[in-house]
């Protein structure tokens, strides 16, 4: 079996077209690929030690890892090269990890449970592992402002070729525009699996399968859900999915001519007949809806239909705005609301940032001319304004979709695998790793340093086995 080769200088020299130049410079079109690309007479029913469906993060870390001498290691690629996605990721920068302690990373992914489950990927391989991992390649990272970690060169392609160059040195072989069809898995003897891939390109056995799909967001890079339904044809359930880290649509929006104010660490509650999360982040208008990573971490909860309630003053608060409001009347009357509500920045009373252009627009909603003397402000303009100012309601109209969605919540089912090897705890020698999972991570980089922990944690293991069977 032929294993990825290098393309020659001539052939780098003379990459010019922007199509190709977006792909890492040494892995363009079919040209690299075209041994693997035999027909399906030819390689029919191939064997290898294991196969991993999916070339992304997780899937290229863990072939990676795992390989030992002897063995044979097979990575299916739907795409007509590995990595589409990981080249988009942080704009093309890849925010490959967040500083800070790897106890701290256990906060930001999804509910309790995922922080759990993630606990023995994240602590086996952290995000100083991931750091000295590439510095060890020669791509030193670099940290920029909140704890986000990028290559020093600002390119996820410095980042694509590394994994790319272990794949070759590691003989990994990669097969691409290889979409899996379907999977079938027959049960041998002492429970072991056999596990028969099917592909346009033809079929490949394995005893050890791993699932590196990906979830649904942004599948133009190939993650389009199949994952999914290879995980349900062997056996395992499926939690909703849907897009999150993705911006929001909202029904009747006001501040559309607003786009582009930003509010830092803002108050954010959402309600679903009731109260059901509290979150304070970074918020951005857009011309349709709100964004920022206040609203974008906040996405994996919100549905369609929600309310929610933005705090220009803290709601903790609205007492002492009331009373300042008051007390501003009597000792300033003369003054217009435009210009008093001004004022409420420089006091001791806590606000986000309230420009003028805002605050003309939530007196009108509120139902009063930004021109009305403070001493003609009634109690029910007082109140209107207070109701706005600590607790703005915006109903929900819909979410970006997966096409602006950075990564999916839900997917296969956390207590069906085994969080200390990413092993299926339904199907012997089945592994699932990265977003495939009910896993999702802030922005900021936790969804990659994720991919790669999970996918490191699954190839260890894999290791393991085979040098306890070896011996």
């Amino acid at each position: 079996m032929a294993k990825l080769r290098k393309k020659n200088s001539s052939m780098q020299d003379g990459m010019q077209d922007d199509k190709q130049d977006s792909l890492p410079k040494a892995y363009v079109g079919d040209e690299l690929f075209q041994d693997e690309l035999s027909s399906g007479k030819e390689e029919s029913q191939c064997h290898y030690d294991l196969i991993i469906i999916g070339a992304g993060p997780s899937g290229l870390f863990c072939g990676i890892n795992a390989m030992l001498v002897g063995k044979k290691i097979l990575i299916l690629e739907k795409k007509n090269s590995p990595g589409h996605k990981l080249l988009i990721s942080g704009s093309g920068q890849c925010n490959i990890t967040h500083d800070g302690n790897i106890q701290d990373l256990l906060d930001h992914y999804g509910d309790k449970g995922q922080g759990r489950f993630l606990r023995p990927a994240l602590l086996g391989f952290t995000n100083n592992d991931l750091i000295s991992f590439f510095k060890s390649k020669g791509l030193e990272m670099v940290r920029e402002k909140g704890g986000k970690i990028f290559p020093k060169t600002g390119r996820a392609r410095d980042v694509l070729n590394i994994l790319m160059e272990q794949c070759r040195e590691k003989e990994v072989v990669i097969k691409c525009n290889q979409a899996v069809m379907s999977i079938t898995r027959n049960e041998v003897a002492g429970n072991e699996s056999d596990f028969l891939v099917s592909c346009k390109g033809g079929s490949y056995r394995s005893r050890l399968l791993a699932i590196a799909t990906g979830g649904r967001s942004y599948p133009a890079t190939g993650s389009s859900g199949e994952g999914y339904r290879f995980a349900e044809i062997l056996g395992h359930r499926i939690s909703e999915i849907g897009p999150a880290l993705t911006p929001l649509l909202i029904k009747d929006y006001p501040f559309s001519d607003l786009a582009g104010l930003s509010f830092p660490d803002m108050k954010i509650s959402l309600y679903r007949h009731a109260k059901i999360r509290v979150h304070q982040g970074d918020i951005l208008f857009t011309h349709e809806g709100l964004s920022g990573p206040g609203i974008l971490d906040s996405s994996r909860y919100i549905r369609a239909g929600d309310i929610l309630r933005l705090s220009f003053v803290p709601g903790d608060k609205r007492k002492a705005l009331e009373e300042w409001l008051v007390n501003k009347a009597r000792q300033d009357g003369g003054k217009n609301i435009l210009s008093a509500l001004a004022d409420l920045s420089h006091l001791e009373l806590p606000t986000v940032p309230l420009y003028p252009r805002l605050i003309k627009r939530i007196l009108e909603i509120s139902g009063m001319p930004s021109d009305l003397q403070m001493a003609q402000l009634t109690r029910e303009n007082r109140s209107s304004l207070v109701d706005n100012l600590t607790g703005f309601s915006l109903v929900v109209s819909d979410l970006c979709g997966y096409n602006t969605a950075m990564v999916t919540r839900g997917g296969v089912e956390r207590k069906e695998i085994d969080p200390k090897t990413m092993q299926s705890r339904l199907v012997k020698g089945l592994y699932l790793v990265g977003e495939v999972l009910d896993v999702d991570g802030d922005t900021g980089g936790y969804n990659l340093q994720a991919a790669f922990s999970t996918g490191m944690l699954a190839a260890r293991s894999i290791r393991s086995n085979w040098m306890k069977s070896d011996n």
